[in-house]
């Protein structure tokens, strides 16, 4: 017999609607015509061990059991799924070969390694067992997936990687979390304060930016602007380009801050001539963007629609597994396979069917262009979120999954529409003895920008120039300008800020390093990160912006520096990446780790808590918990309640 294990209940029917029918339908598994069976994980059916699990000592919290490091290591049945962990190792056991159907990313290979590892494999079995990658649900697609089985074996890396990772949550969140919460209670403080190697520097990133608020002045400063008039009457502005001599009046991003000196040019340019000295006329293209990945698609359904990150997985969630409309949506790629041009047809014809496009669109692509995005060698485990080809046969989506899925279907529709053309001209005057620039942009082409809402960028148009030409300045203009805050974060640009992490680090070897890897989190875990700190009272929303509440800040700034700073916490996914690549062994990753906890440990031990007199804590902020996907009744428990927080 062989044995199907799927990460969740949708994929195991999905694999079993393309086997042999008739089929039979039993507690945890379904039997197909031939004899094999189909089972399935319901989320993660294992889950690290409680520090209480090792030793009953760590049930009461103490500074003196810090750091909490286990020997060796411990899994346990999760309580709600037990008797489906059971079904499964009953069903491996009575197996001649195995198929491992988890998710296609990190997690989803942990997810079932750890169950066939709790099952205590023959090495035979190991050997056998393959893999099976499946990223679109419906029949076809999946048949296609059964004929592309892969060994599990390639994928231990993968595997190793995700336990490297759960390791080290579990040992830098339980013990700084511990460590940090007995530090709060030193000033009274009754709820626990949780810290995680993502969420604490994504709190940091919220609070750095509204103290850098709350702290900034506004300085003015000043342009100077030509307005030109050639013979025949066409008008234009120049702005003033200051002069290395103007240095010393100028802020560090090249702003006129003494108002003097912009009216004293003002005034000299008045009624001067004004000679062209350059004239560069560049033509210019940007492609269509790229389908989407799960962060690109969250931020841009926030701007458009308002919807949190997590909103947007629910609903991509529902229409991968439910409707079948999309492909896996928690992926992190933004590129297709080559084999999948040839689909594009029935693709289109099925967004068009389900309304995620209208027919003036799809009439007006054009299927004999090839965009960047299909592209084999830059397609890993999963592949960009895009249609699938299957049909509505009536209206069956809500509203935010219609709104989804149209942005999906617009973004792959965007690769089969031509590059958007435009020409850049710019044009530098002299006019007594001052260089002046005017710069203007005429489209050429929409291209694949006729297919999104984007606010009407006013053209400047520039009349026909020649070089040398003598043109009159009739007026100089003094312009005031402020300099202005930062924004407050709002969930879109929170997203872009952790996956574009390298922008907030100054160390230019990690900004290089984080380059290359996916930012802070991953993409499935970002809008879980994000909704955690609302619910534990270190943020709150105001209208679209997020802001830190008291509590949030105290923590912060209560914490070591290093804590909450993005530079070390996404090294550690560069580290991982590394792991499953094969290029760093698990050992001298989480070595390192250990003496590193112990340190904070140590500072922690001597901190002020003072920041924490007179707070409260939030409801949810008293429940952290390492388990995943756990339900609320659970989470309400008392031993919960013990539990800190990756």
């Amino acid at each position: 017999m062989k044995l199907y294990i799927a990460e969740k209940p949708s994929l195991g029917r999905a694999i079993a609607d393309v086997l042999p029918k008739p089929h039979k339908k039993h507690d945890g598994y379904i039997e197909v015509a031939n004899g094999d069976c189909v089972t399935w994980c319901i989320g993660h059916l294992l889950e690290q061990a409680a520090p209480e699990d090792y030793d009953p000592k760590y049930k009461k919290w103490q500074m003196a059991h810090l750091p909490i490091v286990p020997e060796h290591w411990q899994f346990k049945a999760k309580p709600k799924t037990k008797k489906q962990l059971s079904i499964v190792k009953k069903l491996v056991k009575q197996a001649d070969s195995l198929v491992h159907a988890g998710d296609p990313d990190r997690e989803g290979q942990l997810l079932v390694d750890e169950v066939l590892q709790e099952a205590k494999l023959s090495e035979r079995k190991k050997q056998s067992t393959q893999r099976l990658l499946i990223s679109d649900l419906n029949p076809s697609a999946v048949k296609k997936a059964l004929n592309q089985m892969r060994a599990n074996q390639e994928f231990v890396p993968l595997s190793v990687s995700a336990l490297a990772r759960a390791r080290a949550d579990w040992l830098y969140g339980m013990n700084l979390t511990r460590a940090y919460t007995l530090v709060g209670q030193k000033a009274g403080f009754q709820g626990v304060l949780s810290v995680g190697r993502v969420q604490t520097p994504v709190l940091g990133l919220v609070v750095r930016r509204d103290m850098e608020i709350d702290n900034f002045v506004s300085k003015p400063f000043f342009e100077v602007l030509a307005h030109v008039r050639k013979n025949d009457g066409s008008e234009f502005s120049a702005k003033w380009k200051p002069s290395e001599a103007c240095q010393p009046y100028m802020d560090e991003e090249g702003r006129v801050l003494v108002k003097a000196l912009a009216e004293n040019v003002a005034a000299r340019i008045h009624a001067q001539d004004a000679q062209v000295k350059k004239i560069e006329a560049k033509p210019k293209k940007h492609n269509p963007p790229l389908p989407y990945n799960l962060s690109a698609l969250q931020i841009d359904a926030n701007k458009r629609f308002g919807m949190s990150a997590k909103q947007v997985l629910d609903v991509c969630q529902a229409l991968y597994e439910k409707h079948k409309l999309i492909t896996y949506p928690r992926s992190d790629n933004r590129y297709i396979p080559a084999g999948h041009f040839a689909e594009a047809s029935q693709v289109l014809g099925a967004a068009l069917n389900n309304q995620g496009l209208t027919e003036e669109k799809v009439n007006d692509a054009n299927l004999s262009l090839k965009s960047k995005c299909w592209n084999d060698a830059k397609v890993e485990a999963h592949h960009a979120i895009i249609p699938t080809a299957k049909k509505l046969k009536t209206a069956q989506l809500g509203q935010y999954e219609l709104q989804v899925y149209q942005l999906i279907s617009t973004q792959y529709l965007a690769q089969f529409y031509p590059a958007y053309r435009y020409t850049e001209t710019r044009v530098e005057l002299e006019i007594a003895g001052g260089v002046f620039v005017a710069k203007a942009e005429q489209i050429v082409e929409l291209g694949f920008k006729r297919l999104f809402k984007t606010e009407e960028k006013k053209q400047v148009i520039l009349p026909r120039l020649e070089l040398g030409e003598l043109l009159h300045c009739f007026k100089g203009e003094v312009i005031e300008k402020h300099t202005q805050p930062p924004s407050h974060f709002t969930e879109a640009t929170l997203l872009s800020a952790m996956t574009g992490i390298a922008r907030f680090v100054a160390n230019t070897e990690i900004k290089k390093v984080l380059k290359e890897t996916d930012g802070l989190g991953t993409e499935a875990t970002r809008a879980g990160i994000i909704d955690l700190l609302f619910k534990r009272g270190f943020l709150q929303r105001n209208g679209k912006s997020i802001r830190s509440t008291e509590l949030g800040v105290a923590l912060i700034k209560t914490l070591p520096e290093d804590v909450s700073l993005p530079d070390r916490t996404a090294l550690w996914e560069s580290q991982l990446a590394k792991i499953a690549m094969k290029e760093q062994p698990y050992q001298t990753f989480m070595n390192p780790l250990e003496k590193e906890i112990a340190g904070f440990i140590e500072r922690a031990c001597v901190s002020d808590s003072t920041l924490f007199t007179g707070l409260k804590s939030s409801r949810a902020g008293s429940k952290p918990s390492f388990s995943k996907k756990r339900s609320r009744k659970r989470a309400s428990t008392k031993s919960s309640r013990r539990k800190s927080a990756a």
